[in-house]
């Protein structure tokens, strides 16, 4: 049996056109203006819907109560299945730095994750440091920090030989290129992470692999003044060098609308990837003011709708939703299909996860369809429906 959506507005790779989508045996069969179906195909009907790509998160450390860094296949899957309701049908499970035995356990269960049922699609493992600057420790676990030229990763790295996609390191750490020269030798992702490098150092670092940039603007270093001179940071060649993707946290809180539209009009709508950064409390319903423990044993405090370091001096990751980072992207004038680009493709590209990100012959079938006020309304991932249209409605 096929299902046949129709009457839907379409994110397309070309454009936004109203056709009929395909679906057969979790992949998109075919789109095309009118396909003639049998009785026994189901149809669904998105009169007045935008149908777009499922969204792709490669930087979520956990939701709707559970962890990526439990260990436990079955924490990672309900983690995985809260987000998917919100739309992300492909997911990066993340890390937080730790021990490196605990991270390996964090890894393994994680992959065991991606062998069973999951309401998303499990992509593999994003490591988090733990190679981050003291400097831009952000709401990493300070004592878990580690350089590179002093600790032995291959153990860590060997967790899941091919399974982890990519990972952080801020590159002006001891021992940090020669760390980039090998996750690229592994077909990692070396992302700049947490690092107070100067635009030098990471201009430097791009001959090392280092191609993307973790959460711009967040624990980041950004111009300083040296005597007479102004020295450029990690921001500041995340916007400028073409050479790097931009991971952006668009929930509306970790960056006001301005600088949302400056990272959009300095890198385009290729060069943004997306991302929640959401803790194990994210999709999840949670208290105004209330004091939460992360498992690394950092204390935060959920306000105006994001996580907060106890001091209130830093943020400590978000609760967003791809959802919501789409919908705010939207709000900063930001192209819907362009916005929806940020959240899909990109990310899938980024990592080299061919199949996703695009409606297009051949692709899986991860689809959403939402409003003219972009709630969502439907989700499909891997040619199953998980949310239906009588799902009430989710910030």
């Amino acid at each position: 049996m096929k299902t046949v959506i129709v009457g839907a507005k379409a994110l397309l790779p070309e454009g936004i056109r109203q056709c009929q989508i395909i679906v057969e045996n979790g992949r998109i069969l075919d789109v095309a203006e009118h396909v003639p179906f049998a009785p026994e195909d189901r149809v669904i009907r998105g009169s007045g819907l935008y149908l777009c790509p499922g969204f792709v998160d490669i930087h979520v450390h956990g939701g709707g109560g559970f962890s990526a860094m439990s260990g436990k296949a079955e924490d990672v899957i309900a983690m995985a299945n809260a987000h998917a309701r919100h739309g992300t049908t492909s997911i990066l499970p993340t890390t937080l730095a730790a021990p490196i035995p605990i991270l390996r356990a964090a890894v393994q269960g994680i992959r065991r994750a991606a062998e069973l049922p999951c309401d998303a699609d499990i992509l593999g493992a994003h490591l988090e440091g733990p190679c981050l600057s003291p400097a831009q420790t952000g709401a990493q676990s300070p004592d878990d920090l580690k350089i590179p030229a002093e600790t032995d990763l291959t153990p860590l790295l060997d967790a899941w030989p091919g399974g982890v996609r990519m990972m952080g390191a801020a590159p002006e750490l001891p021992g940090a290129l020669a760390l980039g020269d090998q996750l690229m030798g592994r077909g990692i992702v070396a992302s700049i992470a947490h690092s107070n490098a100067t635009y030098d150092q990471v201009e430097e670092a791009l001959d090392h692999g280092y191609c993307d940039v973790t959460h711009l603007y967040s624990s980041c270093s950004g111009m300083i003044r040296v005597h007479s001179y102004r020295v450029p940071g990690v921001i500041e060649a995340g916007l400028n060098l073409d050479a790097l993707t931009v991971q952006v946290i668009a929930d509306g809180k970790h960056l006001p609308l301005s600088l949302l539209q400056l990272i959009y009009r300095c890198k385009g709508a290729e060069k943004i990837e997306l991302i929640t950064d959401g803790l194990e409390f994210a999709a999840g319903n949670l208290v105004e003011g209330t004091v939460y423990r992360q498992l690394n044993g950092v204390e935060t405090v959920y306000e105006d709708g994001v996580m907060k370091l106890l001091s209130r001096e830093s943020f400590a990751g978000s609760v967003a939703t791809m959802h919501r980072c789409v919908r705010t992207m939207a709000q900063a004038g930001v192209p819907l299909i362009q916005a929806v680009r940020m959240a899909s493709e990109n990310p899938a590209r980024r990592i080299g996860a061919a199949r996703k990100g695009r409606i297009a012959p051949g692709m899986d079938a991860d689809l959403l369809l939402m409003d003219e006020n972009l709630d969502l309304k439907w989700v499909m991932a891997g040619g199953r429906v998980i949310r239906d249209f009588d799902a009430p409605e989710e910030a």
